[in-house]
């Protein structure tokens, strides 16, 4: 009888037993996120950035229907280069699992998983949200309902420019889902860096956010998760400009194509990338590295905490 069970990596399964900092990586960034063949390149520095500021990365994905917290490098390539790969929330996990499909972990199943197997950072570069035109098509990210009960933190710069993003802020605050800003109190826009949109709270520094967490736990009244909002600097950001021309053209073309549910992203992301003649794809990168970086100084505190 076949059994299913979440195989941590090796080095990541020896740091959670030691209480080692881990951060939980997405693989739909590889997958489905960026084209080829950068998207194998930024995959495997994306896990350095976590190394260098004294993590150890847990990319979580899927191999022949086997959930792994850890992928190795052979693994993290054939995620990056075969077809198909399964885009995977966690409702997805089950049967890819039983099928033995390939998949990639988006932000919610990412989430799911890491918080199952004791990871308690995860590194992303922006949540899913409230679709535009959500109150016709009840378009809605899992993101929002899994972060709702899963206590995970999470290092995005927002919610991706092109969804609904005051829409999407209404519902994480009804689902109880904390949200602060790393040194602002402005939410960011993703390509932006601000959204237009003010925050109730805002953190200085990793080791305030590690204290937040414990507060959390110790307090043991709130299951959900924790977003922690990091902006691009102003002079990293896509040109305000360009961003809102290409985002009306993506939308608009959109429509035309009749591309509706969880192909809306990957199609609105792509046609960024080759609008913008690759300008976007240089933001993205930047986005995901700086949280991945931050992500990794906030399991470093957090650890440091624990120990104490």
């Amino acid at each position: 009888m076949t059994t299913f069970h979440i195989r941590p990596g090796t080095e990541v399964d020896e740091a959670l037993r030691d209480g080692r900092p881990v951060v939980a990586l997405e693989s739909t960034i590889v997958s489905h996120g960026l084209p080829r063949p950068d998207n194998l390149r930024v995959a495997r520095q994306i896990e350095q950035t976590v190394r260098d500021a004294g993590a150890v990365p847990a990319t979580i994905g899927m191999i022949a229907g086997e959930l792994v917290v850890g992928l190795d490098d052979a693994e993290l390539t054939r995620l990056a280069t075969v077809d198909p790969v399964a885009k995977l929330s966690v409702r997805d996990l089950a049967v890819a699992a039983a099928t033995g499909a390939d998949g990639a972990t988006t932000v919610a199943a990412t989430s799911a998983v890491a918080a199952a197997v004791g990871i308690g950072v995860f590194a992303t570069g922006g949540l899913g949200g409230v679709h535009r035109e959500a109150a016709q098509t009840f378009d809605e990210s899992a993101d929002l309902v899994t972060l709702a009960r899963t206590p995970i933190t999470v290092v995005c710069a927002g919610v991706k420019s092109i969804l609904d993003v005051g829409a999407t802020l209404e519902r994480l605050e009804t689902l109880g889902v904390g949200v602060v800003g790393y040194r602002t109190r402005r939410f960011p826009g993703f390509y932006l860096t601000e959204s237009g949109f003010d925050l109730d709270w805002s953190v200085d520094s990793p080791e305030q956010v590690a204290a937040v967490l414990a507060a959390r736990e110790q307090h043991g009244v709130h299951g959900g998760g924790l977003i922690v909002a990091n902006p691009l600097p102003v002079d990293e950001q896509l040109d305000p400009a360009l961003h809102d021309r290409t985002l009306a053209e993506g939308l608009a073309r959109l429509g035309r194509e009749g591309v509706t549910g969880k192909a809306v992203t990957p199609f609105l992301l792509a046609y960024f990338h080759s609008a913008t003649e690759g300008a976007s794809l240089a933001v993205n990168v930047r986005i995901i590295l700086r949280n991945a970086d931050l992500a990794a100084r906030i399991a470093v505190a957090a650890a440091g905490r624990a120990a104490a």
